[in-house]
């Protein structure tokens, strides 16, 4: 790797699998000390294996007061990445509301909870990056038995989410992104 991050930290949400995980090992690759967090203990335990650039840390980005404290205890970031979320399977009828506020609050609250805490210090610090994952699915197009996963207010709420920080962060040093999977 070309040691693009070396020097930098980054805290990535849901590093116990998937794009998480992968997103962990590729920063801690090119140099980066990485948080890597997550409520799977187990899951962290195995990525930071034999990675000690990596720091496990659980984290349950529901909980406002637990991401304040992991935010004390972290200290200034360069790069937050929001990967967070939870896929329902059904339609509208095998949904409750049960299942709807918790994918809202899961794949959208967290990532403002998340902003909300480690911002602060990335203004103070003139610089930074924050990277908020969403899915193709209801923004691009629909994927069948996904109708929690695929709200468009929940994966348009990523985009707006960016555009409204925009303003606090018109720094050249810092950057916000909205990233699709767009294998949905």
């Amino acid at each position: 790797m070309s040691g693009r991050l070396a020097g930098k930290i980054a805290l990535v949400t849901a590093a116990g699998q998937g794009i998480g995980q992968a997103t962990a090992g590729a920063f801690a690759e090119e140099g980066a000390t990485v948080w890597a967090t997550d409520v799977n203990e187990q899951a962290l335990a195995a990525l930071s294996q034999d990675r000690p650039s990596i720091r496990p840390r659980r984290l349950d980005v529901r909980d406002t007061q637990e991401i304040a404290a992991c935010a004390a205890e972290v200290g200034t970031i360069d790069i937050l990445f929001n990967c967070a979320g939870y896929v329902h399977h059904g339609n509208i009828l095998d949904c409750s509301e049960k299942d709807w506020d918790f994918s809202f609050d899961l794949n959208v609250k967290s990532m403002y909870r998340t902003c909300r805490a480690f911002l602060p210090s990335m203004l103070k610090a003139g610089k930074g990056n924050i990277i908020n994952m969403s899915s193709a699915a209801s923004s691009i197009k629909a994927a069948p038995n996904r109708f929690v996963y695929g709200r468009a207010a929940e994966n348009r709420s990523a985009l707006l989410l960016r555009r409204l920080l925009s303003p606090l962060t018109l720094q050249p040093e810092f950057r916000l992104h909205d990233r699709s999977d767009q294998g949905a």
